[in-house]
């Protein structure tokens, strides 16, 4: 008989435990990238992130004998279901030691939490929704992640298919060396696609960010409605997180695309500021801010992470043109490695374009699902 204890963090010291759990966790391995606890905190705060008025979270400790080995978070996300017209439940912030027995108890438990409020299956992980980090790592465990993806131990997904859930579905992630890239036949068909669509691509005016990014948080609603996984996010929610992303972006990795005077698509580049993280141990005091201060002049890579055209100018080239434009700036700015994540795995279009460029897929993130 399993003495897994499953109990609500439901006081400060609780989630303090919660918060703490991952950093003894991932203590001796070289790729995971310790987030700074204080955004932590600022995530979980559901008194105040913009994010929880349109969800109901639970979060849980595993405990046995009350030390603590593994966390998981109950989600009942209401936009995510009115926007799909489906009764889903959702898990994230996952995490555990090797061990089936703390894992089924962690799930079972998710599972009874949002079953109780209505949901007939759960998914995940996602931290806390697909519009954060989400997903998890099933192969690629060679590197560390790039910002705002995830990173796991191999044994999880073994973990999850023990405890009964099943593939819902795959997100890919490729690189590209942008030194290396057809540059000229990459240039010619954004050329062409510009030409013949009447579209002009520019980057963000950071002297009128708040209307950029209402601009862009109106053709993010637009342009991602259809795509699975797809959340709509509140507005309060999206200029929080472009206030977030404000502190690192580039503006010649932030590009509008406009046709007739109104914008129709955006792309996000943002550098990869976890290279810098890493070696602040997820404190900034005493000495965290200082080394992520040194160590961001070091950033090598950028992650393309958005990229999204309204449904009119989809087959328009506008996407090779944005990808085209991006590559140039990054190049010219000094970034010697990039990540495009992440795609769906049945984006058939997105796919073969990437390909097509040059592009290696090499990771892959997995949402399970458990009805």
């Amino acid at each position: 008989m399993s003495g897994i204890e499953v109990v609500a963090a439901d006081n400060k010291k609780a989630l303090r435990e919660f918060i703490e759990f991952p950093y003894a966790l991932y203590r001796e391995d070289p790729y995971w990238v310790p987030p700074l606890r204080i955004a932590v905190k600022e995530l979980l705060d559901r008194a105040k992130h913009p994010y929880y008025a349109n969800a109901d979270v639970e979060f849980f400790l595993a405990l046995d004998n009350g030390r603590t080995v593994g966390r998981i978070a109950a989600i009942l996300d209401k936009a995510h279901n009115r926007a799909h017209e489906e009764n889903a439940g959702f898990f994230g912030f996952y995490e555990s030691i090797n061990d089936g027995a703390v894992a089924q108890a962690l799930l079972s438990r998710a599972r009874e939490w949002v079953f109780q409020r209505g949901a007939r299956f759960l998914r995940g992980p996602v931290n806390p929704s697909t519009n954060y980090e989400c997903g998890m790592l099933i192969d690629g465990f060679d590197s560390s992640p790039v910002i705002m993806m995830t990173y796991n131990p191999r044994y999880y997904p073994e973990l999850m298919e023990s405890a009964g859930l099943r593939k819902a579905k795959d997100l890919l992630a490729y690189q590209s060396i942008p030194a290396a890239l057809d540059s000229g036949k990459i240039e010619r068909i954004a050329g062409r696609a510009l030409a013949a669509g009447g579209i002009s691509v520019r980057p963000i005016n950071m002297k009128n960010f708040d209307a950029e990014v209402m601009q862009v948080w109106e053709v993010y609603n637009r342009a991602w409605i259809r795509n699975w996984g797809y959340i709509p996010m509140s507005r309060e929610e999206f200029f929080a997180m472009g206030k977030e992303m404000k502190q690192i972006l580039k503006p010649d990795l932030v590009l509008i695309g406009e046709a007739g005077g109104r914008v129709v698509g955006f792309a996000l580049a943002l550098p990869d500021i976890n290279q810098a993280l890493k070696h602040a141990g997820g404190r900034l005091l005493p000495t965290g801010l200082i080394k992520i201060l040194y160590y961001q002049r070091l950033i090598n890579r950028v992650r393309v992470l958005a990229l999204g055209v309204v449904e009119e100018y989809r087959t328009s080239g506008v996407a090779a043109a944005f990808y085209a434009t991006l590559l140039r700036n990054a190049r010219r700015m000094g970034y010697v490695d990039s990540e495009m994540s992440w795609i769906l795995e049945d984006n058939v279009l997105m796919n073969r374009s990437l390909q097509a460029m040059g592009a290696k897929r090499y990771k892959t993130y997995r949402i399970y699902e458990w009805n």
